[in-house]
């Protein structure tokens, strides 16, 4: 079997493109994080970039509950991205034909 070394760099750039469509797209979907019944809510893109964060004056009124508040929507967001960036690697594994599971979430443990 000869490797035809025009076709591995036709193969590497088409999935440097897919990889490059799939940032934009993880971009463009955002997730929201809640706790306290929506005392806190906070919104992340599947980029992990913090895009809103939403405080009721209730929560403010005891700063160790907000604390707690924060880190629980955070963690409710966080795991929303884990999971919807994982499909999204999932939809573009299988495509290149990919083993699920190659690709990592953005973060991974």
């Amino acid at each position: 079997m000869t490797i035809n070394p025009f076709d591995i760099l036709k193969n590497a750039q088409k999935l440097q493109d897919q990889m490059g469509a799939l940032q934009n797209k993880l971009a463009a979907i955002v997730v929201t994080g809640s706790s306290g019944g929506g005392m806190v809510e906070i919104d992340l893109n599947c980029r992990m970039d913090v895009l809103a964060v939403r405080i009721t004056a209730e929560a403010a009124e005891d700063l160790r509950m907000l604390q707690d508040l924060v880190m629980a929507a955070f963690t409710s967001a966080l795991e929303k991205v884990k999971e919807r960036s994982g499909r999204e690697m999932g939809a573009l594994a299988s495509g290149l034909g990919v083993p699920p599971g190659s690709f990592p979430g953005p973060v991974s443990q």
